[in-house]
């Protein structure tokens, strides 16, 4: 078993690119099924938002590659984020620049 908190100690890596995307910041969860759909990753270069947009990928739980003792693989061949009306992933803009309340 493994920690949310475990998660957002590690670094996230595109497995493609091998370009560090940022920590996890946020799970989205299926409440019927109790199931993770995604994990929400902050890409921001800047600390805390403070000076700068912070910015959200959005990685589909299917394209976790490996979880290791330090990084997590993923795979991005396409971009998604969630569609607040459906609850299934549907191709849209890869980065998300606005905050979800």
């Amino acid at each position: 078993m493994m920690k949310i908190s475990d998660l957002q100690a590690k670094d996230i890596v595109n497995l493609e690119t091998g370009k560090r995307l940022g920590h996890l910041t946020d799970l989205d969860l299926n409440l019927e099924t109790g199931q993770i759909e995604a994990m929400i990753i902050s890409s921001s270069g800047k600390m805390m938002g403070f000076f700068g947009k912070d910015e959200e990928v959005i990685i589909p739980w299917t394209n976790i590659i490996k979880i290791g003792s330090d990084v997590i693989l993923v795979k991005t061949p396409k971009p998604f984020v969630s569609d607040p009306t459906s609850s299934s992933f549907a191709p849209k803009p890869f980065i998300r620049t606005d905050k979800r309340e």
